[in-house]
């Protein structure tokens, strides 16, 4: 089965990325304009410009969210916004109750989890950062034929 399933790997760590960056960058626009239901507990609104530590973490998302779905500089980005999220189930929710069920924090513990498995399997497919790297490595390395390259093994 893994064999079948193995060259849609990067397709599908594509989409994920984008659907995780799309829902990540919607929080943050929520927060900043107020679209989409708002920020959570205004009723519509929007937080403070420059309060803390709400406004910093919906510029946060925005911005990283955007990085994310674009699949631009993408570890970096969700390495800042997984760290952004694990400060917000610790200082926000866990002081509530132990489990995410009870303290609210499910979202943050998902998209902390989420964003941090990104940081380690990169963009996939179907992002800017395939781009760049491909012009940017000489002519030579890419078209290198296997024979030459060293096994993993040695």
């Amino acid at each position: 089965m893994s064999a079948r399933l193995d060259p849609a790997r990067p397709y599908a760590i594509g989409l994920y990325r984008i659907v995780v960056g799309l829902l990540f960058a919607c929080h943050g626009a929520a927060s900043l304009f107020g679209v989409l239901g708002g920020a959570s507990g205004t009723d519509g609104g929007t937080v403070d410009a420059g309060t803390w530590p709400g406004w910093y973490a919906a510029v946060i998302q925005l911005l990283c969210g955007g990085l994310v779905l674009l699949g631009l500089g993408t570890r970096a980005a969700a390495l800042l916004a997984s760290g952004s999220m694990a400060y917000a189930y610790f200082t926000v929710h866990q002081p509530g109750a132990l489990w995410p069920m009870e303290n609210g924090g499910e979202s943050s513990a998902l998209f902390c989890w989420a964003l941090l498995l990104l940081v380690f399997t990169g963009s996939g497919a179907l992002g800017l950062d395939r781009l760049f790297t491909r012009r940017s490595r000489p002519a030579t390395e890419r078209r290198e034929p296997a024979a030459r390259k060293a096994p993993v093994g040695a």
